[in-house]
């Protein structure tokens, strides 16, 4: 990745270089996690799983990803 080619964001609270034109979808498949085992915020609002592929990732941005808490 060419650095002119790259945005900086802030994922779980640390910089982090992505490809301009990443969405949240690409992300998460470039970061090894499973769609349907991780959480997702960007900016501090909750990011459905459907709009992953919608949205475009801004340089700024602040990315959280979680793993749902399970239980009973």
């Amino acid at each position: 990745m060419k650095e002119d080619d790259a945005i900086a964001l802030v994922l779980d609270g640390r910089p982090h270089p992505v490809p301009a034109g990443t969405t949240l979808a690409g992300l998460v498949g470039a970061l090894g996690h499973a769609p349907n085992k991780v959480t997702t915020a960007v900016n501090g609002l909750f990011v459905a799983r459907s709009q992953r592929d919608a949205c475009l990732l801004q340089p700024g941005d602040a990315v959280l990803l979680f793993q749902p808490i399970e239980g009973g």
